[in-house]
């Protein structure tokens, strides 16, 4: 477990702290969702989000979730009425938390859970890792042809 400082994102209603993701529960689940831009959307951050769902399953566990993204809360706003999103989405804009959890420009899953008002990281996955929590990809890949995409190296003849 690593200690976790103070943050405030911004919310369409206005600043919350990093603790206050959490509400009455005791963890919380974050997803960093890449910020392509103004005009872009990073398709597999757009995927994984069309994959969240069951918040209240979590949320009668113990554990809160929220998707974090450096993009500006107009834009994030924008793009979940866009997409029907009802997922917690909140705008690190303007703090060093991507940097912070080594996220860097990308994509990450961050576990987190609180010791009153203290907040610790417990868990941390990207790339591959995340694609793990998705139906459809585990379904994929466990077929006979996989994802048929074009980055996978697939035998000469198969679909991609």
């Amino acid at each position: 477990m690593v200690a976790f400082g103070a943050y405030t994102f911004t919310a369409t209603s206005g600043g919350v702290t990093l603790r206050d993701l959490f509400g009455d529960n005791d963890q919380l689940m974050v997803y960093q969702f890449m910020d392509l831009g103004p005009d872009a959307l990073c398709p597999g951050c757009t995927h994984f989000t069309n994959n969240v769902t069951a918040l209240d399953v979590l949320a009668d566990r113990g554990i809160a979730w929220a998707t974090l993204s450096n993009m500006p809360i107009e834009q994030i706003d924008r793009v979940k009425a866009q997409h029907g999103w009802t997922v917690p989405f909140y705008s690190s804009l303007g703090t060093s938390f991507s940097d912070d959890c080594g996220v860097g420009g990308g994509f990450l899953l961050n576990a987190f859970m609180r010791d009153g008002d203290e907040v610790y990281r417990t868990y941390t996955t990207g790339s591959r890792g995340v694609d793990r929590l998705m139906f459809v990809n585990n379904i994929q890949d466990l077929s006979v042809y996989g994802r048929q995409e074009d980055w996978e190296d697939s035998p000469e003849g198969w679909p991609q």
